[in-house]
C-alpha cells in the first residue's frame, strides 16, 4: 500500500515537530554541523524562509524543506538556495525528498524565481535538473558539490553567499 503524502507550507504548530525532524535527519550526516534545525529558526526568525514546506503523512509531519534568497557577486537576483531538507530516517528513499524539492522548486518557479542553488550530492540532485557550473563558488565547498537549477536562460557566476541565518549555531 502507497502511503499518502502530503505538501503544505508549513504552520506555526509545525515548528516544534520541523526541529526534531531536522535535527534527527542530520545526525548521522558525516558531512553536517548539526546546525541545521538552527538554521531553520534564524532563517525563520530572519523572515527568510521564502518557501518553508513540509510533508505530511497521516496527521504526523515527516519531512521538510527550506527556501531562502542568496547572493552572488556577479550581481544576479531573484536567486535562491534550497536547504536544509529532512525527511525522518526511517521514512527516507521512499519519494517524500523528491516531493519536497519537486513542489519547492514549482513554487519558487511561480514567484518569478531566476532559479535555486543548494550544496550537496550531484548523484541526488541531477536527477531534478541541476548541475556544477564551474563559474559558481561557495568558499569551503568542493566544486561537485555546488549544484545549481536555473529555470530561465541566464548566465550567473562568482560566489554565492547563502542567507546569514547559514551561519547559526545554537
Amino acid at each position: 500500500m502507497d502511503m499518502i503524502i502530503i505538501i503544505r507550507n508549513e504552520a506555526e504548530s509545525d515548528v516544534q515537530a520541523i526541529s526534531e525532524i531536522t535535527k534527527a535527519a542530520f545526525e548521522n550526516n558525516p558531512h553536517s554541523n548539526h546546525t541545521e534545525e538552527f538554521i531553520i529558526n534564524a532563517l525563520r526568525d530572519a523572515n527568510a524562509l521564502t518557501i518553508s514546506l513540509v510533508a505530511v503523512v497521516g496527521k504526523r509531519v515527516v519531512g521538510h524543506i527550506a527556501f531562502s534568497p542568496v547572493t552572488i557577486s556577479d550581481g544576479s537576483t531573484g536567486w535562491y538556495g534550497l536547504g536544509p531538507i529532512s525527511v525522518l530516517s526511517e521514512l527516507q528513499k521512499q519519494g517524500i525528498g523528491k516531493s519536497l524539492i519537486r513542489e519547492g522548486l514549482s513554487l519558487l518557479k511561480s514567484l518569478g524565481a531566476k532559479g535555486c542553488v543548494l550544496v550537496g550530492d550531484p548523484g541526488y540532485y541531477e536527477r531534478f535538473g541541476f548541475r556544477s557550473l564551474p563559474d559558481l563558488v561557495i568558499d569551503g565547498v568542493p566544486q561537485e558539490n555546488i549544484l545549481v537549477l536555473a529555470f530561465e536562460e541566464s548566465k550567473i557566476s562568482g560566489n554565492v553567499v547563502f542567507h546569514e541565518g547559514f551561519n547559526a549555531n545554537g
